[in-house]
């Protein structure tokens, strides 16, 4: 099943985050945090007043309690407004 975004939403998916440290340390998966890093999955066309400006695949930070999560075929994914993005993630 796909999922396309009306208006100013953006369809996030969680960037996975190393299980282990650099020193090799295994980390517990229970109490994780939810992340605050996303891949952009998909971008709606946006509106007569909003111009969408981030576009698939970038890595964005958003608010720890942001958006709407659903889950499709047992994998998480989030929609945001693109208001709700805080910033792009550049290397």
């Amino acid at each position: 099943m796909k999922l396309k975004p009306m208006a100013d939403n953006v369809l996030l998916k969680a960037h996975e985050q190393a299980e282990t440290t650099a020193s090799g340390i295994v980390l517990a998966t229970t109490n994780k945090e939810k992340p605050a890093i996303y891949e952009i999955v998909s971008v709606g066309p946006g509106t007569k007043d909003v111009t969408m400006t981030v576009e698939a695949g970038q890595k964005v930070v958003v608010g720890k309690f942001t958006g709407t999560d659903v889950t499709i075929d047992k994998e998480d994914y989030k929609f945001v407004k693109q208001d709700d993005i805080l910033a792009v993630v550049t290397d």
